[in-house]
């Protein structure tokens, strides 16, 4: 089947971004873009895609949910046995991706990642939802199950094991932590004519900035 999808596009008009709009320090304009984005009511503001790759080069891509930004590096939560937890045990370069439709702006980050300190780990899985720290114990994330009723039954099983009881946090489970070394900010413009500015970090933490063309 063919899909002819040529004529699907819009143009991008609803804001700019210039030199000035650009501090020394981009994690400034990042938190600017990331409150922009909820007081938008973007839909999933904090949703961030993560590209892995196995150790000969193959690329994979997934939406997680971002959960905080620690001095300069993005922290998000998983499987550390999920195929994107092996993938990163293998190979530690990495990349996130920030997209919001509502205000045509993009974030692309590369860099490097790292496991959490199993302390902060603990501390943000007590703040989960009771649901979703259960879920966390019983998924076998990216592997094959039988069929939906073989995850539900396992729920089940293990809410009543740890009803009205603390949910320890599983060792397969816990946070990431990527400390970006390219970080652009793209806005979209008319006539495909973006502006994009590339921040990349120097030996001395610093930042060089540049305009890139669209």
């Amino acid at each position: 089947m063919d899909l002819h999808l040529e004529n699907v596009r819009r143009e991008y008009i609803s804001k700019s971004l210039s030199s000035k709009d650009m501090p020394a320090d981009p994690f400034i304009l990042i938190a600017k873009w990331l409150q922009d984005a909820i007081d938008a009511k973007a839909l999933e503001p904090t949703a961030v895609i993560v590209g892995t790759s196995t150790p000969d080069g193959h690329p994979s891509t997934r939406t997680v949910l971002l959960k905080e930004v620690l001095g300069d590096e993005f922290v998000f939560y998983t499987n550390y046995e999920s195929r994107k937890g092996q993938q990163i045990a293998s190979n530690p370069h990495v990349c996130l991706t920030f997209l919001w439709h509502e205000l045509e702006r993009q974030i692309h980050i590369e860099g490097n990642i790292r496991k959490l300190e199993p302390e902060i780990s603990d501390a943000y899985f007590k703040t989960r939802p009771y649901k979703s720290r259960v879920g966390a114990r019983i998924s076998p994330q990216s592997r094959p199950i039988p069929g939906r009723t073989f995850i539900v039954t396992e729920f089940m099983k293990e809410s009543l094991k740890y009803a009205g009881r603390e949910v320890p946090r599983p060792g397969t489970w816990g946070g990431y932590a990527v400390k970006a070394n390219r970080i652009e900010f793209w806005q979209g413009r008319e006539s495909r004519l973006h502006d994009r500015f590339l921040y990349t970090r120097n030996e001395d933490n610093t930042w060089t900035l540049t305009r890139i063309a669209p």
